[in-house]
């Protein structure tokens, strides 16, 4: 495992990371007892990052995670979660949005106290381009300042964000606001739009995360949930690339995770899984070299998909 310095923040994170989006049921029913022995996987494996959020099957990602990481030393890995975005029991997407002080703080307290810690490496704002950026200034004020007050009282070690538009990225890395940013669904194989930031980035020492090397599933056999904006026709186009590699006798996933986390610019890639097995594969397939006839002729199939702005 090769680890990397995130920004400036002092954290040595492991170019491959573990999202708990899977934990809570996110793409698909789990077993929990499953779900706990992926995050001890992870950990054998040399993985030292987690990142997790109440929003991740209503709580259900952060109860199972405190259950995994309940007898692991806590300083043997990092840790982050959301705040901001709460998400209905039964139904993902269904969400509430809430930067105020108060709730910030009730929500580190609750998240602390599921996951069993008293302390957090990051802290991410959760989503605050939703609903039409209905939400984004109240975030970017109270919000942002709630957390450097929590960084103050030393609850938290790093002021991050977790969010999706590009144009939003730049204005909040140009601002340098932030420690961390989260960013997702923007460096795969349909979508490098990740690159771009990377200057700016740099610039303010502002360390960037790449999640969803999968784009949410759209890069598995698989296929994307049903909560995915994408088209009938546009879905027709990632089941084309993922028969092409099947044809080629390769996975559209090993493609996928090899693409997304074998570039040297970016500090850590981050999948997401409930299942040892595929945490194994997975970290494997990252070791491994790309072919890059395969890459090239699947990016090709996906030129009409290529840098879609998904609406979320």
């Amino acid at each position: 495992m090769i680890y990397n310095q995130l920004g400036n923040t002092g954290l040595e994170v492991s170019n491959i990371s573990f999202g708990a989006s899977s934990l809570g049921g996110v793409f698909h029913e789990i077993n929990e007892q499953q779900a706990i022995e992926a995050v001890h996987t992870a950990l054998q494996l040399g993985i030292n990052y987690f990142d997790v959020a109440p929003a991740y099957g209503a709580t259900k990602s952060e109860i199972v995670l405190g259950k995994a990481l309940r007898d692991i030393p806590r300083n043997s890995f990092f840790l982050s979660t959301k705040v901001g975005k709460n998400t209905a029991p039964g139904g993902y997407g269904v969400d509430t949005f809430n930067y105020s002080y108060d709730a910030i703080m009730r929500s580190v307290d609750e998240s602390a106290a599921r996951i069993g810690v008293d302390y957090f490496d990051i802290l991410h704002l959760h989503d605050i381009e939703y609903n039409n950026r209905e939400h984004t200034e109240w975030a970017l004020l109270e919000g942002i300042q709630t957390l450097l007050t929590l960084k103050a009282e030393g609850r938290i070690g790093a002021v991050g964000m977790g969010i999706y538009p590009v144009d939003l990225w730049e204005r909040v890395i140009d601002e340098g606001i932030i420690d961390v940013g989260l960013t997702h669904n923007i460096y795969c194989l349909n979508d490098t739009r990740l690159l771009s930031l990377l200057p700016r980035a740099k610039e303010k020492n502002i360390g960037l995360i790449n999640a969803s090397p999968f784009a949410s599933g759209l890069l598995t056999n698989r296929g994307a949930p049903d909560w995915h904006p994408v088209s009938l026709e546009q879905r027709k186009i990632f089941t084309q690339a993922a028969e092409h590699c099947k044809k080629k006798g390769s996975d559209i996933a090993k493609l996928a995770m090899q693409f997304s986390s074998q570039n040297p610019a970016i500090v850590t890639t981050m999948f997401s899984s409930a299942n040892p097995d595929s945490v194994r594969r997975n970290v494997a397939w990252s070791n491994e070299p790309i072919d890059d006839e395969l890459l090239k002729e699947v990016r090709d199939i996906l030129l009409p998909v290529s840098n879609q702005n998904w609406k979320y």
